[in-house]
C-alpha cells in the first residue's frame, strides 16, 4: 500500500491527497481511497463528504465520526464548504474570467453528464467561477489553458462537461471530447477550506499540483 499524504488529522476529520487512480469512496476489494482512510480510524469509521471522479487527484476531506459526517455534510448542502481546483484546458477560453452557468443531466447508465436546455426531473443547475492563470503550446501548435475553478455546486463532472460544452475539454478527457492526449485527466482539487465540524475553526488546505 503506498503511504498516504495526510494535510492534518484530528479526532474528527482527516484532511488529505487522493491519489488518481483510486476511488473516492470504499471499493470492492477494500482498495477505495476511503477504505483506506478507514483502517487508520480505531473505530474503523470513514465519512465521504464529496468525491473526485477517478482519473482525478486532490485534497479531501473525510470524517472521522458521525457527528463530524453530518455537520460537514450540512456545510456542504449550505454552500459553507469551498473547493478550488485546476485544469488544463484545450484551446483558450474567450474570457480570462467568467462565471459559467449551465443546466446538467447525469445519466446514470452511461455514467456521463449533458448539458440540456429546459428543467426536468434528474436536472440540476451547476455554477462555477474560472480564471486563467496560464498558457503554453502543445507539439502539436495547440494553445492549452491553465485555469483557476471555484464551484459553487458540486455536479457530477461538472467542470469536465461544462468546459467540454464550449469547446474546450480538459487533456486526457476522452470522455468529454479530447482526442489523442496521451495523460490523464487534467483536473486536481489544490485547495479546500471548511468550518471545523466541533470547533468551528475556519480551515484552509492547500496542495501545489506538479503539471501546473
Amino acid at each position: 500500500m503506498e503511504n498516504l499524504e495526510i494535510l492534518f488529522e484530528d479526532e474528527s476529520v482527516t484532511v488529505a491527497v487522493k491519489p488518481p487512480a483510486l476511488l473516492s469512496e470504499r471499493a470492492e476489494g477494500g482498495n477505495g481511497f476511503a477504505d483506506r482512510l478507514a483502517a487508520r480510524n480505531p473505530n474503523g469509521y470513514v465519512g465521504v463528504i464529496h468525491r473526485l471522479d477517478r482519473g482525478v487527484g486532490g485534497v479531501m476531506v473525510y470524517a472521522r465520526t458521525p457527528i463530524a459526517a453530518a455537520r460537514l455534510s450540512a456545510d456542504v448542502q449550505a454552500h459553507r464548504f469551498e473547493k478550488e481546483y485546476l485544469a488544463w484546458l484545450h484551446g483558450r477560453p474567450q474570457s480570462d474570467a467568467s462565471t459559467l452557468r449551465d443546466l446538467l443531466f447525469h445519466d446514470r447508465m452511461k455514467n456521463k453528464t449533458f448539458v440540456v436546455e429546459r428543467t426536468r426531473k434528474g436536472v440540476k443547475e451547476a455554477v462555477l467561477d474560472y480564471t486563467v492563470i496560464g498558457e503554453r503550446t502543445d507539439s502539436a501548435g495547440e494553445t492549452n489553458t491553465l485555469v483557476k475553478v471555484r464551484l459553487h455546486t458540486g455536479r457530477t463532472h461538472q467542470i469536465r462537461v461544462q468546459f467540454s460544452h464550449r469547446g474546450h475539454p480538459l487533456l486526457g478527457d476522452g470522455k468529454y471530447g479530447a482526442r489523442g492526449d496521451r495523460c490523464p485527466i487534467a483536473l486536481f482539487c489544490h485547495r479546500i477550506a471548511f468550518y471545523h465540524p466541533i470547533t468551528h475553526e475556519y480551515l484552509s488546505f492547500t496542495r501545489e499540483w506538479e503539471n501546473a
